[in-house]
């Protein structure tokens, strides 16, 4: 039977079948070839009866991350506040980069936006107007993001202390995950979420996952100056535009991609995420070639 691994705790996989949940090992198969099952990965069992079984095969996945191990994925929600801590652009730049590297629809969600002035919101909305964006209050009721849940693998990621957990404890109070205080002294949460496991929550699947600042794919192209620009689709609508072919959106003279940033047609921050993180990857190449 198949069926789709939901949490992997201690060597064992739950692996929610048509009938039941099972509690698998994977087969030695898997070690010889270098294959890992991951949360969200449909597998093949065994079932041996008492509640277990085995994991035979995996299905192929459309799409795997290495951090947080997960696979199959819909949608990234990119958890941020405003405040407390503040925003990072950088890594939610990143974040929403690799998303889209690896197929997954990103959307955004700003938190603590009670501890700011409106203005402050409506600006970071704007910012990000490309993509599916919300500005959330600790009043709010966050119907509007459930509704995107159904018939959905999705995971919830950010910095620590950005409010993933309360942001998924508000859409299914039933799970009463834990979450931490943040620590004043250090400008960020604690850890309070360490495995990834997937959670049925209107009509679809979420994971919790510990806090991370990065995401890897495992299986599709890593990200690399030559496709980063594929993963800013506030460039997509200036595509071939450009005096050079090779057109890198840096500095280059008689760049439509620049002219649209300096124009407002493109934020400025995101061109500016793109700029450092193209010349980052610019610099890892050289080091590979050299090395």
């Amino acid at each position: 039977m198949t069926g789709r691994i939901i949490s992997l705790r201690a060597g064992t996989y739950t692996v929610l079948t048509e009938g039941a949940a099972l509690q698998c090992r994977a087969r030695g198969r898997f070690r010889k070839d270098g294959t890992t099952p991951l949360v969200g990965d449909m597998a093949v069992v065994d079932d041996v009866g008492s509640g277990e079984g085995f994991i035979t095969a995996l299905l192929p996945r459309k799409n795997a991350l290495r951090r947080p191990a997960l696979a199959n994925l819909d949608q990234l929600f990119l958890v941020c506040s405003i405040t407390q801590p503040a925003p990072n652009l950088r890594i939610l730049d990143t974040l929403i980069a690799m998303a889209e590297l690896c197929d997954i629809a990103p959307v955004i969600v700003f938190t603590k936006c009670d501890l700011c002035d409106e203005r402050a919101s409506r600006n970071w909305l704007e910012v990000y107007r490309a993509f599916s964006c919300f500005a959330l209050s600790i009043q709010d009721s966050a119907d509007e993001i459930r509704g995107l849940l159904a018939g959905k693998v999705s995971a919830f990621c950010g910095n620590t202390g950005v409010g993933k957990t309360t942001l998924l404890n508000k859409l299914a109070p039933e799970l009463a995950l834990p979450t931490g205080e943040i620590s004043r002294k250090l400008g960020r949460g604690r850890h309070t979420t360490r495995h990834a496991e997937l959670f049925p929550v209107a009509g679809g699947w979420v994971a919790d996952t510990p806090g991370f600042s990065c995401l890897e794919p495992t299986e599709q192209e890593s990200l690399t100056k030559e496709n980063l620009a594929l993963c800013f689709r506030e460039f997509a609508p200036y595509e071939g535009q450009c005096r050079f072919p090779d057109c890198a959106h840096v500095r280059d003279k008689g760049c439509r991609i620049l002219e649209a940033a300096a124009a407002g047609e493109i934020p400025q921050s995101r061109w500016e995420s793109y700029v450092s993180l193209y010349e980052e990857l610019k610099q890892k190449n050289a080091w590979e070639v050299q090395k």
